[in-house]
């Protein structure tokens, strides 16, 4: 196996630089396992130890996971090379990117005169009405705003928070299922997940208690329009989140709002109530535009400080030019009047879509937000079947780390017409799948 995949080296660093080489240049692909460690070490000629500390590292460094007796594995999406999503097939309708919805989104309008900048933004680096628009678009929901800062993004400023507050070796808890990305970037930055079920309300009580009792610093969740799975926080599951939370004062709660204005679901924020360490995080990308790599985040005062700090030290600020840009969008009524009839209108797909595969007697999840989840059986029977009908759906293990197997289907925009289309097809590959299986 070693050969195969021209692993070479003779000590901890040499064997997990040819690991690395070999997931950049597609030697190894995401999934791919690796040599068991006394196998590669006899073909190597060097000690356990010393291929178990160069897994160790590459673990540490999210290219590879360890799956149990399922031995070490290349990460789904391993932190090197220039990994992208798979090209989608000509001929197929694409229902599984979670994006919007273009008809939906407005037409951006940059600033037209930039004048040139004496030195840098450091010193400010927020545009004081765009940081007006982000405590009103944080206090609508009860989320208090005394403290707002900005970042390039969801992931990103998720990224510094957990990297700036947690040590490599920290465990975060995160949804399962949960959002691919977050759950590709929490082992990249050295940390460790432990999963917390989920349902049509979001995060459950009992699993986020027994995640926090195995020693979780840190929480990651959204309120509402969760991917992939829709669920999103009643006022009930909220008090008993919090009543759990209350006993784990120093965990860091991050609540991931991007769907704020499209999710078709009220607040009932973990934010809004009073906890001693928590965040907001909220983008724009869904309903202003996927080029608009902005960020909104209101926090408590140390994890503002913390993250600050981080992006002083880094990126500095996010570009003024983007920040007069979304301010531009966030300030117009006829983009406003767009927001509110694409969240309308997500609803309504998202709800056909579901009641079309209940007449089937198939059941879907999607309480709020642009997904529909589906528990199936087989996962890749589902989505080869409906690829040869036509469909482009996103099989659910991107996004489970322990919960049974799923498909995601993006229904932003599907039309009801389609919806009823897709959910015969969806039945008669059940049927299919059933008949190989006896049943």
């Amino acid at each position: 196996m070693a050969t195969q995949y021209a692993l070479s080296g003779t000590t901890a660093r040499g064997i997990s630089s040819s690991v690395e080489h070999a997931v950049s240049e597609g030697g190894l692909a995401p999934g791919d396992a690796l040599p068991p460690v006394r196998r590669l070490a006899d073909e190597l000629g060097v000690s356990p130890g010393t291929v178990a500390t160069a897994y160790r590292e590459l673990r540490r460094r999210g290219i590879v996971v360890t799956r149990g007796r399922g031995g070490t594995v290349v990460a789904q999406a391993p932190a090197v090379g220039s990994r992208r999503p798979p090209r989608v097939p000509s001929g197929v309708r694409d229902l599984a990117g979670g994006h919007p919805d273009p008809a939906l989104l407005p037409v951006l309008l940059p600033p037209g005169r930039v004048d040139p900048v004496n030195g840098s933004h450091r010193a400010s680096p927020r545009l004081p009405r765009l940081e007006e628009l982000a405590r009103q678009w944080f206090a609508r929901d009860g989320v208090p705003c005394e403290h707002v800062t900005f970042a390039h993004g969801a992931l990103d400023c998720m990224a510094r928070l957990l990297s700036a507050e947690l040590k490599p070796g920290d465990a975060v808890a995160v949804e399962d299922p949960g959002f691919h990305h977050l759950l590709d970037l929490v082992p990249a930055l050295g940390l460790r997940m432990a999963p917390v079920a989920v349902d049509d309300e979001g995060i459950r009580p009992d699993a986020l208690r027994a995640a926090l009792r195995t020693g979780a610093r840190a929480l990651v969740c959204s309120p509402r329009g969760q991917s992939p799975r829709g669920g999103c926080f009643s006022a009930a599951r909220r008090e008993d989140l919090m009543a759990v939370l209350a006993g784990f004062p120093d965990v860091l709660v991050v609540e991931d709002d991007h769907n704020a204005d499209i999710a078709g679901a009220p607040a009932h924020s973990l934010a809004a109530g009073g906890l001693p360490r928590w965040a907001q995080v909220r983008t724009v990308s869904k309903h202003l535009g996927i080029d608009l790599r902005w960020a909104a985040l209101s926090c408590d005062p140390t994890t503002l400080a913390r993250h600050d700090g981080r992006m002083l030290l880094t990126s500095g600020w996010v570009s003024h030019l983007l920040q007069e840009t979304v301010a531009v969008a966030m300030s117009d009524d006829a983009v406003r009047a767009l927001v509110s009839q694409a969240q309308q209108t997500y609803r309504e797909r998202r709800q056909e879509l579901i009641a079309q595969l209940g007449r089937h007697g198939i059941t879907g999840h999607g309480a709020s937000g642009l997904n529909v989840w589906v528990p199936v059986r087989d996962e890749s029977a589902v989505v080869n079947g409906l690829r040869s009908r036509g469909w482009w759906i996103a099989a659910g293990a991107r996004f489970r780390i322990a919960t049974p197997p799923a498909v995601r289907i993006t229904t932003a925009g599907l039309e009801p017409a389609g919806a009823a289309v897709l959910a015969s097809d969806f039945a008669q590959v059940l049927g299919e799948s059933e008949a190989m299986y006896g049943g």
